[in-house]
């Protein structure tokens, strides 16, 4: 069953190298992000799993020890999943595991590779990641958080997804009026782990916000029901007009 959970956003400027000289105006939210971090460990889980939103390349499961890169984005970075411990202790590649090479994180997944890298998460700790696509109906992301849910007597979940991306005249989808309430819903939803109206979120309202985290936050929903967990919304801003949300969920 569920025992914790912590949701981050997942724009690529998290990595300061990506971010360059903006990078200082995310420090406080990269704390907040290891903060919940630190309070999934905290949890104990005998299993993590990332989810992300993914394009069709990057959707299905991720195993541990995947590889990704923010090459793309002009920087010499490279993460791996939470890089498995090999029989001699030591830190094993992504090449070792399933017996070969997985597929290349979408970027979701490789910013929260690299937040738990930057939280310094226990790599004995088995950890996956699952890359979601946008379309996923709201019913199915809610059937996918039970089956997750149901993979070890104590699991957690990090959730990376980020809200709207129509709150600013500069944000990626202009400004959009109706960007603020759904944001302040989500918000609301997460610090009161109120899993129903995260289950209810308009997908289709969603998709014309930009809001790339509303199937990742639906499948926390499925996940979260019956878990009657606590929590606790540590950021709600929307820095360059998109809406970030770092929260946590426990016992």
């Amino acid at each position: 069953m569920l025992i914790a959970a912590a949701v981050c956003p997942c724009p690529p400027l998290l990595v300061p190298e990506v971010a360059a000289g903006a990078a200082p105006e995310l420090d406080g939210l990269r704390a907040e992000c290891v903060e919940v971090i630190h309070a999934l460990a905290a949890a104990r889980p005998e299993r993590l799993i990332v989810v992300g939103p993914a394009d069709r390349a990057g959707r299905g499961p991720h195993a541990q020890g995947a590889a990704g890169t923010f090459r793309g984005f002009g920087v010499e970075v490279d993460v791996r999943l939470a890089a498995p411990v090999a029989e001699d202790g030591t830190s094993g590649g992504g090449d070792a595991v399933g017996g070969g090479s997985p597929r290349s994180l979408p970027t979701s997944l490789a910013v929260g590779a690299w937040l738990l890298e930057h939280a310094g998460w226990d790599p004995a700790v088995p950890v996956e990641g699952l890359g979601v696509g946008e379309p996923l109906a709201a019913e199915r992301c809610i059937e996918v958080g039970r089956e997750l849910a149901g993979r070890a007597e104590r699991v957690a979940l990090l959730v990376m997804g980020d809200g709207t991306a129509c709150r600013t005249l500069k944000a990626p989808g202009y400004l959009d009026e109706r960007a603020a309430p759904f944001d302040a819903e989500v918000a609301r939803a997460l610090a009161a782990a109120d899993t129903g109206a995260l289950a209810a979120l308009d997908e289709e309202l969603a998709y014309e916000l930009k809001a790339a985290g509303r199937a990742p936050l639906q499948v926390l929903a499925g996940a979260g029901e019956g878990a009657r967990l606590k929590g606790e919304l540590r950021y709600d801003e929307a820095p360059y007009g998109v809406g970030y949300f770092v929260a946590s969920w426990s016992s």
